[in-house]
């Protein structure tokens, strides 16, 4: 399968950002790629830097003009998309909410961000989170989909492969990270999967994206990479490969070696953790 991340500045009016997204995804689609994805909010301003409940008026149905654009694309070119909008679900009601899209231009599923940051932003503020780690059928594939902070949880990434994923995509809206880069080959070593973080680019508003979207092997070896500095839209692109995650987990058995019966404090609620002994 030829994957193809789409990484992009935002700075402007919705219209606008949807207009140059639109024409990524065709010059990639022309390229031949099989599975697009967008940035977290490729639509809009990273909003969530600021304290401002206007912003909600931002937020779209799958319905709205945003996705409507992006389907019809898909069935135009015959490619699935991954398309992470600031959903409407009803009044009241909102999502990070990564979309996918079948070559028919039909929506196949959703991945609604199971942990909204609140330390640099206030995505907490905006949306309620998501409570699934789905996996969909991309051709012979089986796709999950973390967005962003998920990632900081290692637990959103070994979900979704314990939920059959072959390959997780990762749209983000990430200001700079010092651990970035080794954060992103763990998860993809950690759990035998290709891993594909799409990260924003360039300033918007008070804050400035610094890229460095990436695919990623499953053995940890970066594929493909972006670049981190400049604020250009880039796409980057990589054929990969369903053979090499039977090869790295047979190489690496940790779903062999696993034992779940002793990882009750993982999920156990935070007030029935005891404290560590003084």
């Amino acid at each position: 399968m030829k994957l193809s991340l789409i990484q992009m500045n935002s700075p402007g009016e919705r219209d606008a950002n949807l207009a140059r997204a639109l024409d990524h995804v065709d010059a990639a689609a022309a390229d031949g790629a099989d599975l697009i994805v967008l940035p977290e909010f490729f639509n809009t301003i990273y909003f969530a830097q600021y304290r401002d409940y206007a912003y909600i008026d931002m937020a779209e149905p799958d319905d709205g003009p945003t996705i409507t654009a992006i389907r019809k694309r898909a069935r135009g070119h015959g490619c699935h998309i991954v398309a992470t909008i600031f959903e409407a679900e009803s009044a009241g009601l909102y999502y990070d909410t990564a979309i996918l899209i079948d070559p028919e231009g039909e929506i196949v599923g959703k991945y609604r961000k199971v942990q909204p940051a609140a330390v640099q932003s206030l995505e907490k503020l905006f949306f309620r989170y998501g409570a699934h780690f789905p996996v969909f059928r991309v051709g012979a594939w089986r796709v999950g989909i973390n967005i962003c902070y998920d990632t900081f949880f290692p637990e959103s990434a070994r979900c979704a492969a314990l939920n059959g994923a072959d390959l997780i995509v990762v749209p983000f809206a990430a200001p700079k990270q010092v651990i970035w880069r080794d954060v992103m080959r763990t998860r993809a070593f950690d759990n035998g999967v290709w891993f594909a973080p799409c990260n924003k680019v360039g300033t918007e508003g008070d804050w400035t994206f610094p890229g460095g979207s990436m695919i990623v092997d499953p053995y940890g070896e970066v594929v493909v990479e972006a670049g981190a500095e400049g604020g250009a839209d880039e796409t980057i692109s990589a054929e990969i490969d369903l053979d090499a995650v039977s090869a790295a987990r047979r190489r690496y058995p940790m779903f062999r070696d696993r034992r779940p019966e002793l990882y009750g404090p993982i999920c156990a609620n935070t007030e029935d953790i005891p404290p560590v002994p003084s």
